[in-house]
C-alpha cells in the first residue's frame, strides 16, 4: 500500500514499525519486517522513495536516467537480494581502471584489466619493470582474502574487535589495515607514484584525510572498498541506481508494507519502554503516528535532533569532501594516448590527477582553505557497460553518459559563495581531464531541449540541501570500523525501541542496505 503526500489516514493506530525515511537501508529494513509479518509504515520528506539511490532524467527533454548522486554498487550483499527475491542486477566492468600520464613529453596510460597479459604490460611500459604490477598483485591478493572473511560479517551480529582479529587470522594485514596508517603499507610495496595514487584514492571517496592521518579515517574508508561481496568489485546497476530502490520499494509493499512520501518528521518522543510517538508535516499540517520501534534512516546528527537530545560529543561535526558532476556527451572524447580506444578507457575508473603526492598537495591546499590547484578527480562512463539507462533518441545519437567524482574538497571550502567556487571547481577540474585528451571536454557535450550543454554539478552543501546529507557527508558520518564492543547488531541507541538503520549506523556507507537488514534483524530478534 502507498499513502499519496496528502493522506494521514494510516491503516493502524500503532504500527510494529515505524521508519524514518524511505532511502535504500530504510526500504530494505521494511521489505524484511513485513515479509516477516510486521505492520510496518515508512514516512519520506520528499515526493519518492530512493534517497541519494535514485535515477532521474536530470537534461530537460533528454533521454537519459543517470544515478545521480550514487551510482556504483559493491557492498550490496547477495543475500539481501535473494532474500527479498529483487528483480536487479548488476554488470561486471570489463576494465578496473585506466590513469592517463605523460612521460619524457609522450602520453600513456595505465590500463588495469583487459586480462593479465594487458595490465602486465601496462605497468611495465609506465615503471620499465614487472616490479610494480607484482607488488601489486600480492597487494590485492591480501586484501582478497580478507574481503573474503570480513564481508559476511556484515551481515552477523556485529563482533568485537578481537572476534573479528582471530576471525582475519593475518597480523600483517591486521596491522597494515586496522592499526597503522594506509599511507605506510603503500609507500612500502610501491614506488611508482603514479601506482601509489591510484592504490590510495579508494581511501579518499568521501573521506577528507591524508595517507598518514592518525585518525585511520583513511583506513576506515579504504576497507570498505576493498572488500565488497568478498572480491572488493564495483559494478554497475543495471538500469541505474533507481533499479534498486524501486525493487526495495516494490517488495516492501509487495510485504504489506505502507510508503507514505510527502511526509516529513520532525519529531520522535519516546520513554524507551512504550510505544514511540513520530510526529509528522504534510502540506496539509501536521499529525503523529505510533511504533512499538522506530527505525530511523537518517544521520545519528539528524537522530538526535528528532530526539530533541544534545549529538555526540565524541562524533565530530560531518563535512563532505566529495564534488560530484553528471554529464551526457554527443560522443567520447578523444584521447592524447592513441593506444587505447576511449571505450576502454571510460568504461572502467579514469583516473584524474590522482598520483600520490598530486594527492598529497590536493588535501594540503584544501585543509589551507584553498581549492586544490589541480583537483583530483576520476570518472565512468555507466551507458557503455548498461546501454539501458539511454532511450532510443540518444543511443541512435551516439551519446554516452560520464559521472565524475571529485576527491578532496570539503564542504568548508564553498560556505562563503557556493555558487561561484562551483563554477570555479569545474572549470578547473575539466582542464585537469582536457591536459589528457585530443579534444576539449567540452566539444563533446550534448545539448538538452533549451539548448544548455547537458552537464550539472553538485558540492557537499548542494546534497546537504537536497537530501539534508549533514554536511554534505555521503557516509552520515566518518565510517566506523567494522566491529563493536556494544549493541548486537550495531544500530542500536541509547532508547531501545529506536534503532539507526541508517548509513551512520556500525557497519554503514555506500548503497548496501546492511543497516537496514540489521535493524530489521535486532527487531526480529526480540
Amino acid at each position: 500500500m502507498t499513502a499519496d503526500a496528502g493522506s494521514t489516514g494510516f491503516a493502524h493506530d500503532v504500527y510494529d514499525a515505524v521508519i524514518v525515511g524511505g532511502g535504500h537501508n530504510g526500504l530494505v529494513a521494511a521489505a524484511y519486517l513485513a515479509r516477516a509479518g510486521r505492520s510496518v509504515l515508512v514516512l519520506e520528506r520528499l515526493g519518492h522513495t530512493g534517497g541519494a539511490a535514485v535515477s532521474t532524467r536530470p537534461f530537460a527533454g533528454v533521454d537519459a536516467r543517470l544515478s545521480r548522486y550514487s551510482y556504483l554498487v559493491s557492498l550490496l550483499p547477495g543475500k539481501i537480494v535473494r532474500d527479498l527475491g529483487l528483480r536487479f542486477r548488476v554488470r561486471r566492468r570489463t576494465v578496473s581502471s585506466y590513469t592517463p600520464y605523460a612521460r619524457d613529453g609522450r602520453p600513456g596510460g595505465l590500463l588495469v584489466g583487459g586480462g593479465e597479459a594487458r595490465t602486465r604490460e601496462s605497468f611495465a611500459r609506465l615503471t620499465g619493470s614487472d616490479r610494480e604490477y607484482e607488488a601489486w598483485r600480492a597487494f590485492y591478493a591480501t586484501t582478497g582474502r580478507l574481503a573474503e572473511r570480513v564481508f559476511p560479517t556484515l551481515t552477523e551480529p556485529l563482533p568485537t574487535r578481537a572476534e573479528l582479529r582471530a576471525r582475519i587470522d593475518d597480523e600483517q594485514a591486521w596491522r597494515m589495515l586496522f592499526e597503522e596508517p594506509l599511507g605506510r603499507a603503500v609507500e612500502e610495496r610501491f614506488a611508482d607514484d603514479l601506482v601509489r595514487g591510484v592504490v590510495l584514492t579508494d581511501a579518499l571517496i568521501g573521506t577528507f584525510a591524508d595517507a598518514h592521518d592518525l585518525s585511520l579515517a583513511q583506513n576506515r574508508c579504504f576497507l570498505y572498498h576493498v572488500i565488497g561481496g568478498g572480491t572488493g568489485d564495483w559494478d554497475v546497476p543495471v538500469g541505474g541506481m533507481g533499479a534498486l530502490t524501486d525493487a526495495l520499494a516494490d517488495a516492501a509493499r509487495a510485504g504489506g508494507a505502507e510508503i507514505a512520501t510527502g511526509h516529513e518528521v520532525l519529531r520522535i518522543h519516546t520513554d524507551g519502554t512504550a510505544p514511540a510517538e513520530v510526529t509528522f508535516r504534510t502540506p496539509h499540517g501536521e499529525g503523529t503516528v505510533v511504533g512499538r520501534a522506530v527505525l530511523v534512516n537518517a544521520s545519528p546528527k539528524a537522530l538526535a535532533e528528532l530526539l530533541g537530545e544534545a549529538p555526540d560529543p565524541v562524533l565530530r561535526a560531518p563535512e563532505g569532501a566529495q564534488f560530484k558532476v553528471n554529464m551526457l556527451l554527443r560522443r567520447l572524447p578523444r584521447l592524447r594516448d592513441a593506444s587505447v580506444d576511449p571505450r576502454e578507457a571510460f568504461s572502467g575508473t579514469f583516473h584524474i590527477a590522482e598520483g600520490y603526492e598530486q594527492l598529497r598537495r590536493a588535501h594540503a591546499e584544501a585543509a589551507a582553505g584553498e581549492l586544490p590547484s589541480a583537483p583530483p578527480s576520476e570518472i565512468y562512463c555507466h551507458s557503455l557497460t548498461d546501454p539501458t539507462i539511454l532511450g532510443p533518441e540518444p543511443t541512435q545519437q551516439g551519446c554516452q553518459t560520464l559521472t565524475l567524482f571529485g576527491l578532496h574538497t570539503p564542504a568548508r571550502l564553498f560556505e562563503k559563495d557556493n555558487r561561484q567556487t562551483r563554477e570555479v571547481l569545474l572549470t578547473a577540474t575539466l582542464a585537469q581531464l582536457d591536459a589528457h585528451l585530443a579534444e576539449p571536454l567540452t566539444d563533446c557535450l550534448a545539448f538538452d531541449a533549451d539548448g544548455r550543454p547537458c552537464i550539472e554539478a553538485k558540492t557537499p552543501l548542494d546534497l546537504e540541501q537536497e537530501l539534508r546529507l549533514p554536511g554534505g557527508h555521503i557516509f552520515h558520518r566518518d565510517l566506523s570500523w567494522p566491529y563493536g564492543e556494544r549493541g548486537r547488531w550495531g544500530v542500536e541507541t541509547e532508547h531501545p525501541n529506536v534503532l539507526l538503520c541508517g548509513a551512520g549506523a556500525a557497519r554503514g556507507g555506500g548503497v548496501s542496505g546492511i543497516p537496514g537488514h540489521n535493524a530489521a534483524m535486532a527487531l526480529l530478534d526480540r
